[in-house]
């Protein structure tokens, strides 16, 4: 939708069609874990914008219930399904924004209504109502990730006693060891079964209801919760052939044009430039999304826009704490072959003797020669505002003893006089 009301806003008279395979459209897919939670009451909160203002103000044909299943590019014919029938539709100029599809594993008893994998707002109606109704009092999250942690968090808020199964030895694989070491413990002191290195084999039923095989032992629950990754779904425009690049999703420039001719794509289905490996990257998050869409849907109704790339910036509620990162891990940078190093600190996010000042950990990372390469930063407060501060270097180029002379806030209340950010940057030079 961000695709289609940027063209609206470029041609005031161009026939706009919008084919979308569910029935909900423009609603915070991050925000369905705070919705479980009871942190947000109502579904339709969720909603940039009712369907009308899409349809009547904007003057979109949107068409629910739409689904594409196959793409003829040479002669810009799109074949889908819509109430049953088999439809055709010619354009001149074709925005693919599937999105992301969750990964769900090939495993006996996943198909059961039990299992979700909380990715539409309908799933998400469905699970808040059995929690509503206190029909869950066990749940398995299977997938330390982002989601993973977040539908924990959710799940906990309203009772339930959760266990997390995560293949991998920590989670969130997208922080070095000694950062997720931190968010572990969290876990565990909120009181989460945290199972590390542990898999999910099946899921079944019995006469005494639910199970499910985790590391070779069984647990008896009332839903499982599968947040073990995301792929692009682009297929469609991939069969066509579109060329793909990491994790399957779609190569585009900074225009979104995929190398089909007149076909764009953007959001969670493309691998945009990556600012700091300087190459695409599979990197689904929100921000980017809406902001191809918008560069998709501008050029794509004859207007002029680009987009400059990503640096991987993202922020996690994880109970008491704030777990962000940006640009490079040092994993990550060394599996480049990166000549990287990593610089770590504690500081305080707020003066020390301000009431409610709590520890900062803040973990640099930058080349052997100073260069910064990424950030991840953990805390129980200002760790958003820290984190977007070295997306912003990161984006300009800096080297850490740039940011040692960034002239940053400071007030007792918000910030100590000795930065945590500026001290990482001190230590490092």
């Amino acid at each position: 939708m961000s695709a289609a009301s940027a063209a609206r806003r470029v041609d005031a008279g161009l026939d706009i069609v919008v084919l979308e395979a569910g029935p909900d459209v423009a609603y915070g897919l991050c925000g369905l874990p705070y919705y479980l939670s009871g942190a947000v009451d109502r579904a339709d909160e969720l909603l940039a914008h009712p369907v009308e203002v899409f349809r009547d103000r904007r003057r979109i044909d949107l068409r629910t219930g739409a689904e594409v299943v196959s793409l003829d590019a040479g002669r810009h014919r799109l074949h889908y399904v819509h109430d049953g029938q088999e439809r055709t539709l010619k354009y001149r100029q074709l925005v693919v924004a599937a999105g992301g599809a969750p990964v769900v594993p090939d495993l006996p008893g996943v198909d059961d209504d039990a299992v979700f994998t909380v990715r539409t707002l309908t799933e998400a109606v469905r699970l808040r109502s059995l929690l509503d109704a206190g029909r869950i009092g066990r749940a398995l999250v299977v997938g330390g990730g982002y989601v993973g942690l977040e539908m924990a968090e959710a799940l906990h808020a309203r009772g339930v006693s959760v266990t997390l199964a995560e293949s991998l030895p920590r989670v969130l694989p997208n922080l070095d060891e000694p950062l997720a070491a931190l968010v572990e413990k969290e876990l565990v002191a909120h009181g989460v079964d945290l199972r590390l290195s542990t898999g999910l084999q099946r899921v079944y039923r019995d006469a005494d209801g639910l199970h499910a095989v985790v590391g070779g032992d069984i647990v008896s629950l009332d839903t499982v919760i599968l947040a073990v990754g995301v792929r692009a779904a682009g297929g469609v425009a991939a069969a066509a052939g579109a060329k793909t690049g990491p994790g399957g999703a779609l190569l585009v420039d900074d225009q979104m044009r995929t190398s089909l001719p007149d076909v764009y794509a953007c959001g969670d289905a493309i691998a945009a430039h990556h600012r700091v490996l300087d190459r695409p990257a599979f990197v689904p998050l929100g921000p980017a999304a809406n902001k191809t869409g918008r560069v998709a849907g501008t050029v794509a109704a004859g207007g002029q826009a680009r987009f400059a790339g990503v640096v991987g910036t993202a922020v996690v509620k994880v109970f008491d704490l704030a777990v962000a990162r940006t640009g490079l891990t040092l994993a990550e940078a060394e599996a480049e072959g990166l000549p990287a190093v990593a610089t770590d600190v504690e500081g305080r996010s707020r003066a020390k003797y301000y009431p409610g000042s709590d520890t900062v950990t803040v973990r640099l990372v930058h080349r052997d020669d100073g260069r910064l390469l990424g950030a991840q930063m953990i805390g129980s407060e200002g760790v958003a505002k820290r984190i977007d501060v070295v997306a912003a270097a990161l984006q300009a180029g800096f080297f850490v003893a740039d940011l040692v002379d960034l002239d940053l806030s400071y007030a007792p209340p918000y910030a100590p006089v000795y930065e945590p950010v500026l001290l990482a940057a001190q230590r490092a030079v």
